[in-house]
């Protein structure tokens, strides 16, 4: 007998006949339940090549040529002529919800499937990972079943249709846009295909059809596990046993068995619940995740085993306490990153080494917590976030973004937001990473997500739920599905405000809060230093963990599939390669580089911008200096420093660095103490700056020993007051236009107010008032030339489309080169430019820059906590960021001096007035600006040197908050000095 839960498969049934890429009312049919049991041990993996055809429709006939197609993996990505296409909002076609276009690519998977002969007697399941958008599954012509949610498995149950012994042909059938697409609108690239694994497994008749697991801080563990049998009745005389790390746990085990006695009940099962109390508990959290394994079987009335089901458990609370979030009964900061499955390869493709190393990359930088941007992940994610320790806020596949409105209270589409909520939670309840279920993401907010937060709600009630959608209603409504307010880039000022306002009812954690596009994260420390300061402030999520750039052949616009490994390297492509973003496939509508705003380039290469959320998040902190030594502190939630090791390292002005190991002590989470220094701090010397790199003492499973964790940083004394160099003729030489004559530039150290505009510039719309005032285009006109004996003065005016900036320049021959002391008058009008500084160009040859200042990564004014102070020496070539579009990057703040020497140590050398901002390329502002991708650009054989008295922070405009006023450039008379000498 069949089990009665799996319909028969009949060509006349009425959804069968449906075209169920329009059915809004129709999420599946013939698909299993989802569960929480693991099928991996004895399956049968159907990966590889696959016959396949791309059809222009669903209705198209198959015929013709078949080519071959790789599973798992996106066509998109596969030499089809079906491309990727990146909309942020816009769907991809003009159909209103919930149609789906004419011309829609359909991809017909086959492959043979040859089934064990010793599967006889056994149920035969098929899993496929995940397809976008909606799954047909046919055996031999006959149709199976039906699915939608393009981000979680579908299982069918086959044993009707296959032949142990023989061979069938499966077909699966992919559809790329449905009435689903508008509730998949999420801010990605659009693919289609089979992108997840397919496998084949077969179970006993007798058969787990679910477990849950819970396991409390206090040690005690709950297994509640369905049976079901595919004959129908439950035979008489099973029980479930479990086992904790090899050892039965005692037999303490409740059964229920329900009986299909009327027509309401459509199956046959059971219920098992095993009891236990681990003593003596290892509780799980993001810093030391515990994790014991659990073994649950399934036994006959004999005793012999009819189904297994292995899990890794992780002893853990989570609960709300007024306006905090607790793990474990502690306060946890989340230190949190968005992320979608991306390859630059593949796609939404993922394999297990590649998500390891996302985490393991993000556990070096300081993350402790993923929100799955904006679907379920790959299931491996979760098993990593469990191994290697994150707090994970699982969301469901679900954004109408261009459509939100209207979908958000339409009953067409109930079935598939509860339907997809509750698949998310079966899937992944034994998840102790898992502390939080999102309802999704940028759909409004209506009675659908009411209906499905009531389910979750009923299921599992041991998580809170968010959805940021619900703020709409106030942050602090409690009537809403949202157990947490978890807005999106809400000004900081803002959240401060509620949390100081007496009115805050839930915890305050931004679901999105920094977006990392381009030269971006601006202001990242102030909001840390407002978090850890303000009760009611617990943290937020980055937007986002990649740039989705996908690799592309610029011969032929296309993308470069899974061959192309290796022609792509710290963020930089191979010749004739390039990240490829919005509209570079010729598909509209696009929306541009918006998809690349990441913390890490497509290859993963951390941007200068994760190094600034490693500082913010050291465990480590200097409290402050005293003479005999510094005061630490512990800023972790749950371990202690038994896991790191330090040394110090001690940066003199004068050019010496002096080292020593540092002894950590041993402190409890909150705890501080002061700690003596390995050597005397020398009296002479000038500015000193005093850092404790802090590395793995052992190998972690992120990180092996040695591996860098945070380098906090004090400053123990002050600079000297410079003195101004001795004058010492002869004059220098200027050219007829009052410009600087010397040999080692090729063009004069001139005004610069202009920077190629980052992302956030032109998003923001400050480069469009940039260009209006014709910041990029200054006209330099000479008002008068004054020469004496040791000295020369220039008096110029800077001429824009609406203002004037009076320029003054006074060059002083001093001892081996020329002192330049400037002023820069700004206009009222001008009263937010990109920079005041110097800009010159030098020969050819200078390739290395060393510096004393902040480094050795780019920084900017609002971006530099990441950046101790020290000496760097960098080559010029790899001081630029390469953003995927070419914009300001390079930066370094905070310089004292700097050199640019020749492989004989020849150059130049400048020492300036105050630490200023620098930069240091082989490309001007111009360059930059006039093109779109790197593979344009062309580097300048010379230096192009800025030295800024002034510039604008980054902040992150391009979807969030500007930079803060006190990194505005204002207008008003701006002074700086620096001197040119010849090394």
């Amino acid at each position: 007998m069949n089990d009665p839960s799996i319909p028969e498969p009949r060509p006349a049934d009425p959804l069968i006949a449906l075209r169920p890429w329009e059915a809004p009312e129709v999420t599946s049919w013939g698909r299993l339940p989802m569960n929480a049991v693991d099928r991996r041990t004895g399956a049968l993996p159907l990966d590889g090549d696959w016959r396949f055809q791309l059809l222009p429709a669903p209705d198209a006939p198959v015929g013709g040529a078949w080519t071959t197609a790789h599973v798992p993996g996106a066509w998109t990505t596969q030499d089809t002529d079906d491309l990727p296409q990146y909309t942020n909002v816009t769907m991809p076609f003009p159909e209103f919800p919930p149609h789906s276009p004419a011309a829609n690519p359909t991809g017909v998977y086959e492959r043979e499937l040859d089934i064990p002969a010793d599967w006889a007697g056994r149920r035969v399941v098929l899993q496929v990972g995940a397809a976008e958008s909606v799954l047909l599954v046919h055996v031999d012509g006959r149709p199976v079943g039906i699915s939608k949610d393009s981000h979680l498995a579908a299982e069918f149950d086959l044993t009707a249709v296959v032949r142990p012994g023989g061979r069938s042909v499966l077909r699966l059938t992919v559809v790329k846009w449905s009435d689903a697409s508008h509730i998949e609108d999420q801010d990605h690239w659009w693919h289609g295909g089979i992108t997840r694994s397919v496998l084949l497994y077969p179970t006993d008749p007798l058969y787990l059809a679910d477990v849950t697991v819970r396991a409390r801080r206090d040690g005690e563990l709950r297994v509640d596990c369905v049976v079901r049998d595919h004959g129908g009745a439950l035979p008489d005389g099973w029980y479930v046993t479990g086992d904790l790390d090899g050892e039965l746990l005692a037999q303490d085990t409740e059964f229920d068995r329900l009986n299909a006695e009327d027509d309401r009940v459509s199956d046959f099962l059971g219920e098992a619940r095993v009891h236990a109390t681990v003593p003596e508990v290892r509780t799980w959290n993001a810093e030391q995740p515990e994790l014991y394994g659990l073994t649950v079987r399934l036994h006959r009335a004999d005793g012999t085993v009819a189904d297994t089901s292995y899990h890794r458990v992780g002893f853990r609370d989570v609960e709300i306490a007024g306006r905090d979030l607790l793990v474990n009964g502690e306060r946890v900061f989340i230190r949190g990153v968005n992320r979608h499955d991306f390859h630059p390869l593949t796609g939404r493709t993922v394999s297990y080494d590649d998500m390891r190393a996302d985490l393991v990359v993000l556990k070096r930088f300081g993350f402790n917590a993923i929100r799955t941007s904006h679907y379920p992940n790959d299931p491996a994610l979760y098993d990593l976030a469990d191994e290697l320790g994150f707090y994970v806020v699982d969301e469901a596949d679900i954004e109408s973004h261009d459509h939100a409105h209207e979908i958000a209270d339409d009953p067409r589409y109930l079935n598939a937001f509860v339907d997809r909520v509750a698949r998310m939670v079966l899937r992944d309840k034994n998840h102790p990473s898992v502390i939080i279920w999102s309802l999704g993401n940028e759909s409004d907010y209506g009675a659908n997500h009411d209906a499905a937060a009531g389910w979750v709600r009923r299921h599992d009630p041991t998580r809170p739920i968010q959805y940021e959608g619900a703020a709409k209603r106030g942050w602090a409504d409690p009537d809403v599905a949202s157990d947490i307010a978890c807005p999106m880039y809400a000004p900081l000022e803002d959240c401060v405000a509620h949390a100081l306002s007496g009115e805050q009812t839930k915890p305050l954690i931004q679901c999105e809060y920094s977006h990392a596009m381009g030269n971006s994260n601006g202001t990242l420390a102030d909001h840390w230093a407002a978090i850890e300061s303000t009760p009611g402030l617990q943290g937020g999520f980055i937007w986002e963990f990649w740039d989705h750039g996908i690799l592309q052949r610029v011969s032929d616009g296309r993308p470069v599939g899974r061959t192309g490994a290796g022609l792509y390297d710290n963020g930089v492509t191979a010749p004739g390669h390039r990240w490829a973003y919005g509209g570079d496939f010729g598909e509209t509508p696009h929306d541009g580089a918006f998809v690349a705003d990441g913390m890490v380039f497509p290859d993963r290469t951390p941007k200068p911008s994760m190094y600034e959320h490693r500082e913010i998040a050291a465990p480590v902190r200097i409290r402050c200096f005293r003479h005999e030594g510094v005061v630490l502190a512990n800023h972790q939630h749950f371990r202690g420093f038994d896991w790191l090791t330090g040394s110090w390292e001690l940066a003199l002005a004068d050019g010496r660095t002096l080292t020593g190991p540092a002894e950590l002590p041993e402190l409890c989470p909150g705890e501080t103490a002061a700690v003596p220094l390995p050597f005397e701090v020398p009296a002479d010397g000038g500015e000193a700056w005093l850092t404790l790199r802090v590395t793995t003492a052992e190998d972690q499973a992120w990180a092996p020993a040695g591996t860098e964790i945070c380098a906090p940083q004090i400053r123990i004394r002050a600079a000297d007051t410079p003195r101004p160099p001795v004058p010492a003729g002869p004059a220098v030489e200027m050219d007829g236009e009052g410009l600087l004559l010397h040999p080692l530039l090729t063009a004069a150290p001139a005004l610069s107010l202009w920077r190629a505009p980052t992302d956030n510039d032109e998003l923001g719309g400050i480069a469009l008032r940039w260009r209006a005032w014709g910041l990029d285009s200054l006209v330099r006109k000479v008002v008068s030339v004054h020469h004496r004996h040791d000295r020369v003065t220039v008096l110029a005016e800077y001429a824009g489309t609406t203002g004037v900036v009076r320029h003054r320049q006074e060059f002083t021959a001093v001892e081996g080169g020329v002192r330049v002391d400037e002023s820069a008058e700004l206009p009222e009008e001008f009263d937010d430019v990109a920079r005041v500084g110097s800009v010159f160009e030098t020969v050819a040859g200078l390739d290395l820059l060393e510096w004393f200042g902040q480094g050795p990564w780019e920084s900017y004014p609002d971006r530099a906590a990441g950046a101790p102070v020290g000496h760097h020496s960098v080559p010029v070539d790899e001081l630029f960021t390469p953003y995927l579009r070419p914009q300001e990057s390079g930066g370094r703040h905070g310089v004292r001096r700097f050199t640019l020497s020749a492989p004989d140590a020849t150059g130049l050398a400048v020492e300036l007035d105050e630490p200023r901002q620098v930069s240091v390329t082989r490309y001007r502002a111009q360059d930059l600006t006039a093109v779109t991708h790197h593979d344009e650009l062309v580097p300048r054989a010379g230096c192009v040197v800025h030295i800024d008295a002034a510039h604008r922070g980054l902040g992150t405009a391009s979807c969030g908050p500007d930079t803060f006023p006190s990194y505005l450039v204002a207008p008003g008379v701006h002074r700086w000095s620096w001197t040119l000498r010849v090394l």
